[in-house]
């Protein structure tokens, strides 16, 4: 493993997890790396609301104990990873980024966080999310403000911005994220990593503290996934997630790789997918991975999915229409002013749900599944941006309703795969100009996560990204 940094902080999942295995390194060695490494660069990002050092190091020594009298080892055996803190982890709090929860602890693990530890996962803590984890910037009263390692003027994303900002700096390889509306995809965007949000129903989920069912917006669109600077990273802890928990009836045991399909793969690419106009940087990006994509053997042609803002549109009346119905007093009791304040500026555009309106609205989501699952026939995979603009300044979305407008606007690329259920991957794309990092997004079939996969892993073939990285100002 000679071609690997001197540094173990800076190695990918796969390679440490070969190491630990073969007894090249001790996982003791690369958690004690990836912990100095947080040490370090922690207090200048702000991405960890948790640290569990003594924890991580003992799960270590058990590894390390495994690997030396030759029990069976899993897949992510001895790799240090981090969870996001509005996920249960036994015995410790899930605060969701929220003052009164400060002291909610699990009575046990998530079925995620189940998962990574039977997986033989390290786990080095929990990273940071905004209050009540609904928004695409990443801050609360408890835990503080997260800074985008590349640039601490401009958003880590939300909400898993702690995960996506502790990838970039060096803090473990994987980290565990969840996405309603973007919120591994964003985040992945604006720190320069890959993220992958999975087919609905493919990694389950559920938390033991909290007493009630989610709404049912909730239940359909929000997903479990994994963030890393690596896409083969993405296909280890995808794997590890995705095992069944009988906790979960939403969960289908699908295997992770589907039926070689004909080839050339088509590819659609859609340069502004809602057709009010893209960033020049973002326009850039999708045609660049467009060429990148053909060149490697796709086929690829500009198409439109259908009716992308129709589907859009429908995802914020169910989400944001049950929001109404369900949230508005959690955010009163819960939330801090700025997510307060983003909750009115999120649910004023959205009419009030109503029985009726809500029922057409799940009758016209099977429409749309079908629309698109007809055009996916056609074209397994839809290229398009992660958003309309690069990552936006800090506090963007608490410029008053026209600041939050403008946020919207550019997320609007993000909300179709959640509502019709697809799987979908952030991948970057290298740097604007200003050097954020940039990115795309590239959607395939339900189940189909080894496609888009796949394709990141030629656009990132194509432009290595330079992560970790030191935090910069």
């Amino acid at each position: 493993m000679q071609h690997l940094p001197a540094e173990l902080w800076k190695w990918d999942a796969v390679d440490l997890a070969q190491g630990i295995r073969t007894g090249a390194i001790g996982a003791r060695e690369a958690t004690e790396a990836c912990l100095a490494r947080l040490e370090a660069v922690n207090p200048a990002i702000n991405a960890m609301a948790q640290v569990t050092a003594e924890a991580a190091r003992a799960e270590a020594d058990a590894a390390d104990a495994a690997v030396r009298r030759g029990a069976a080892l899993g897949p992510l055996h001895g790799v240090p990873v981090t969870t996001k803190i509005n996920v249960d982890f036994a015995g410790l709090p899930n605060t969701n980024g929220c003052v009164p929860l400060a002291n909610n602890l699990a009575p046990a693990d998530s079925p995620v966080v189940a998962n990574m530890r039977r997986a033989g996962a390290v786990f080095l803590g929990r990273t940071n999310t905004p209050a009540l984890s609904m928004r695409w910037f990443t801050e609360n009263a408890l835990h503080g403000r997260t800074l985008n390692p590349w640039s601490a003027g401009h958003t880590p994303g939300g909400s898993s911005g702690g995960a996506a900002a502790a990838l970039a700096a060096g803090i473990g390889p994987i980290a565990h994220g969840n996405d309603l509306g973007g919120s591994i995809r964003y985040p992945a965007y604006a720190c320069g990593v890959a993220g992958i949000r999975p087919s609905f129903g493919r990694v389950p989920a559920f938390n033991p503290s909290v007493a009630g069912e989610r709404p049912l917006s909730g239940q359909l669109m929000s997903t479990q996934g994994p963030l890393a600077r690596r896409v083969r990273d993405l296909r280890l802890a995808l794997a590890a997630m995705a095992q069944p928990d009988a906790r979960d009836p939403w969960h289908m045991p699908v295997p992770l790789e589907g039926p070689d399909l004909p080839g050339p793969l088509k590819v659609a690419f859609c340069v502004d997918p809602m057709g009010t106009g893209v960033h020049p940087a973002v326009r850039a990006a999708v045609l660049q991975a467009a060429a990148w994509l053909e060149r490697a053997g796709y086929r690829v042609e500009e198409a439109a999915p259908p009716d992308f803002a129709a589907v859009a549109k429908d995802w914020d009346a169910f989400a944001h229409g049950e929001a109404q119905l369900f949230m508005a007093e959690s955010f009163e009791r819960l939330a801090d002013e700025g997510a307060r304040a983003t909750y009115g500026y999120m649910v004023r555009h959205t009419p009030p749900a109503d029985l009726r309106a809500q029922l057409l609205l799940m009758a016209r989501r099977t429409t749309h599944q079908r629309a698109w699952a007809l055009f996916m026939q056609d074209y397994p995979l839809v290229l398009c941006p992660v958003s309309a603009e690069p990552p936006f300044p800090q506090g963007l979305d608490l410029d008053g309703q026209q600041g939050f407008d403008r946020v919207y606007a550019a997320q609007q690329p993000l909300l179709a795969a959640p509502l019709l259920g697809l799987p979908s991957v952030s991948v970057p794309t290298g740097l604007t100009a200003d050097g954020l990092p940039m990115g795309v997004q590239i959607i395939a079939p339900r189940w189909r996560e080894d496609l888009c996969l796949a394709a990141a892993e030629v656009v990132e073939a194509r432009a290595p990204m330079p992560t970790p990285i030191d935090p910069r100002g």
